[in-house]
């Protein structure tokens, strides 16, 4: 086991662990810490605790101090930077007529590398433009081309819930979404209606899948055979949250009519959903 503290460098980014070098901190402490890159000032996400060995990226980078009035006025000097950086390397790649969309700019707390992040649709040949970027900031220059899924989460901005964007606020990793967990939810697969502001898939599908799994696992679906108190019915259409089927018996010349998957007994799914559950 091992002691460390939680930093992260960016509000909704990862954390990181670094040794605490014999310092007792708290969460939302700023600090500055060496890193593979240089000196960075970060925010203690997770105070000093233990972690297994197996945890640990070696080697451990160490928490060098706490921030002060300087490193904070340096920070925003360093904010300021980014934006004319920006606007510079927007000329630049003007000038090259490279196909790219430049989406942010970072610079190292100690100044000694800037990082463009752009996107573009296929590879870019952007050899020169790094040459006269390190000869007109005569420091370490670094392009990174990312997803649409990655521009979200930095810009930031307002989902279809009018909340603030998922990746922007709180998830770390982006996990995997897929047309599937739309199609167990009962959504509609329209994509302008399931896809975010980033034109992928919405990531809040993921939240409830599992909920949505497990009820699609003893819940009879539409077009199943079920035995109701009143004789054998076809499902016509089902709610997965409340379990409520409406049900159109197979004699007579009955209206469908509402009934808790509780009290009904399944003879057999639909032939769709056996194939689907066979391929699956």
């Amino acid at each position: 086991m091992t002691e460390v503290i939680s930093v992260k460098f960016k509000e909704g980014g990862k954390s990181y662990f670094f040794g605490p070098s014999d310092n007792t901190v708290s969460v939302g402490d700023a600090i500055i810490v060496e890193t593979q890159s240089g000196k960075e000032l970060g925010y203690v996400s997770e105070a000093n605790h233990m972690v297994d060995d197996e945890q640990i990226v070696k080697p451990l980078c160490k928490m060098l101090r706490f921030a002060n009035e300087k490193d904070f006025k340096k920070l925003e000097e360093n904010r300021q930077k980014e934006k004319d950086a920006l606007g510079i390397c927007e000329s630049m790649v003007e000038k090259h007529h490279l196909d790219m969309k430049l989406v942010d700019v970072e610079y190292s707390f100690d100044g000694g590398r800037i990082v463009f992040f752009f996107t573009a649709d296929g590879r870019v040949d952007f050899r020169e433009l790094v040459k006269d970027l390190a000869a007109y900031f005569h420091t370490r220059i670094e392009l990174r081309q990312i997803g649409v899924r990655d521009e979200a989460k930095m810009l930031g901005g307002i989902g279809i819930c009018g909340q603030p964007y998922c990746c922007k606020q709180f998830l770390n990793d982006f996990q995997t979404v897929s047309i599937k967990m739309a199609k167990e939810q009962g959504l509609s697969l329209n994509p302008t209606k399931v896809s975010g502001s980033c034109g992928r898939l919405m990531c809040c599908l993921k939240y409830e899948q599992d909920a949505y799994e497990h009820l699609n696992s003893f819940t009879p679906n539409v077009g199943a055979t079920v035995k109701t108190p009143d004789g054998m019915g076809i499902v016509t259409d089902v709610n997965l949250i409340t379990g409520n089927l409406f049900v159109k018996l197979t004699e007579g010349d009955s209206i469908p009519f509402k009934i808790h998957r509780d009290k009904v007994k399944l003879i057999s799914r639909s032939k769709k959903q056996t194939n689907k559950e066979n391929n699956g």
